[in-house]
């Protein structure tokens, strides 16, 4: 199971450490929910999870506040006798002496954030999804085009970086070279990154390196992108059969998903920054209703039967006369 330390969490939200003598380093966070522990703090710990953080807000200190000093003591200490991973008090709301030495007492870390607690409850989940979220590496390059995120594969030195850099000269936008860093964001968002040290890089054959960012300008790169569907570039082969109409959508699995994955040969005069242009506007068509392969058999059949109706009109005429 993926997990992240609190030190970093603390780092990332600039995060007030209240009790600097408990170490951050030893304490990781697995689970990307988090808990406001209003029920705790009524006395009900029946199916409380104490593996998630704890927030506590301008309710939860309001409530505490109507309680005497020794109340709100007991109170916190049978909240830290759960190994809580730690309490983040929000607003920069005044944390008093005796609390901030239960929770040393505890071992619990006690941090506090200014910001308010919907806005910081929403960051903290986004970024706990992230760095927790399932993750593989796949060799490719993903490109944004058209705001489709476009994941090139195909063998060593078949030509998807040279692809890549011919959409990013056609106004694309390119997200990875080389190794793509994919993540499972909740049920079916896949989304890819490159790997930081790798970031802006595109490696071309006979070249060497090239930095997109520097050469093209920042509009031509992007951070991240969800894959919306994958390009398989593999040398022609004559004995194969390749689809020509697309009424059926091959698919390809990446974390436990299905990505929509056409196959291209690749030949000598194709351009497939093109083709790869016009696969990702023809993928976008299908989202929005229109498809152009069940557009066109209608056609052919609508086109069939007028036929066929005139045909067996001009018999009736002739068996008239």
């Amino acid at each position: 199971m993926k997990e992240v330390s609190l030190r970093r969490l603390a780092e990332y939200f600039n995060l007030e450490n209240l009790t600097p003598s408990i170490s951050l380093d030893g304490i990781y966070i697995e689970h990307e929910e988090i808990n406001r522990p209003a029920l705790q703090l009524a006395g009900f710990y029946k199916y409380f999870d104490n593996e998630r953080i704890q927030l506590v807000g301008r309710v939860e200190y309001a409530y505490m506040g109507g309680f005497t000093n020794e109340e709100r003591l007991e109170i916190w200490t049978e909240l830290f006798k759960r190994n809580i991973p730690c309490l983040v008090v929000c607003r920069g709301l005044p944390c008093g002496e005796d609390l901030i030495r239960k929770a040393e007492e505890s071992g619990t870390p006690l941090l506090r954030t200014k910001l308010p607690t919907t806005i910081f409850m929403g960051r903290l989940i986004q970024y706990l999804r992230t760095v927790l979220a399932p993750q593989i590496s796949m060799h490719g390059v993903l490109v944004d085009i058209y705001g489709e995120g476009v994941l090139i594969t195909g063998e060593s030195g078949i030509g998807k970086s040279e692809t890549a850099l011919e959409l990013i000269r056609r106004g694309h936008r390119l997200v990875a070279d080389d190794m793509v860093e994919i993540r499972k964001l909740g049920d079916s968002e896949l989304v890819g990154s490159s790997p930081e040290v790798l970031r802006y890089f595109v490696e071309l054959r006979g070249i060497g390196i090239v930095n997109v960012k520097e050469i093209y300008g920042v509009e031509a790169v992007k951070e991240s992108q969800k894959i919306d569907m994958v390009i398989r570039l593999e040398p022609w082969d004559s004995e194969k059969t390749y689809d020509r109409v697309g009424m059926v959508n091959e698919t390809t699995m990446i974390l436990g998903n299905e990505v929509v994955c056409y196959t291209i040969p690749i030949q000598p005069g194709r351009n497939l920054a093109v083709i790869t242009e016009a696969a990702a506007i023809n993928h976008r068509t299908r989202k929005m209703g229109y498809n152009a392969a069940e557009a066109l058999t209608t056609q052919v059949s609508l086109n069939i039967q007028r036929r066929q109706k005139e045909r067996e009109e001009q018999e009736m005429r002739r068996n008239r006369t």
